[in-house]
C-alpha cells in the first residue's frame, strides 16, 4: 500500500479548501434559482417536504464526512502520482469523477428507475466539485 504513504506528504490546507469548495458548490449548484428546484422535481420533492425532513445532523453529518474523505484521498493520489499543477490535478479528479461518482449515478439511479434529470443534476455536481477539488490540490501540492 505504498499510496497511502503519501498521506502525510499531502498539504492539509489545501484538503481543507477543496473541501469547502465542495460544500460551497454544492450549496450554490442545489439552490433553488440554480439547479434545486429542477431537481426537487426529478426527485419528486418541494422545499418543504426538504425543510420538513427528519434526522437534523444525521443527513448532514454523512455527507460531510463523504465529502472529507473525498478530499483526503484526492489528495493522497495527486501525492502518489506527483501531479503538481491546477491542470494536472484537476484533469486526474475530472476522470475520477467520471469514471466513478457520474458512473455510480447511471448505473444506481438506472435500476432505481429514477429520471435522467437526477442522474445529469448529480453527476454534473460531482464532477464539478471534484474537479476543482482536484484543481485546488494540484496547484497547492
Amino acid at each position: 500500500m505504498d499510496w497511502l504513504s503519501h498521506i502525510s506528504q499531502i498539504n492539509w490546507l489545501a484538503v481543507l479548501l477543496a473541501f469547502v469548495s465542495s460544500m460551497v458548490i454544492g450549496f450554490v449548484w442545489y439552490m433553488p434559482a440554480v439547479l434545486g428546484r429542477k431537481w426537487m422535481q426529478a426527485i419528486g420533492k418541494t422545499e418543504d417536504d426538504l425543510k420538513n425532513i427528519e434526522g437534523g445532523a444525521g443527513i448532514w453529518v454523512p455527507m460531510m464526512v463523504a465529502a472529507a474523505v473525498t478530499s483526503i484521498l484526492v489528495a493522497v493520489l495527486i501525492s502518489a502520482l506527483d501531479l503538481n499543477t491546477f491542470l494536472a490535478g484537476g484533469f486526474f479528479a475530472l476522470i475520477l469523477a467520471l469514471v466513478f461518482r457520474a458512473g455510480g449515478h447511471v448505473i444506481h439511479n438506472g435500476f432505481a428507475g429514477r429520471p435522467w434529470a437526477v442522474t445529469l443534476i448529480d453527476s454534473g455536481h460531482d464532477i464539478v466539485a471534484m474537479t476543482v477539488a482536484g484543481a485546488i490540490i494540484g496547484a497547492m501540492q
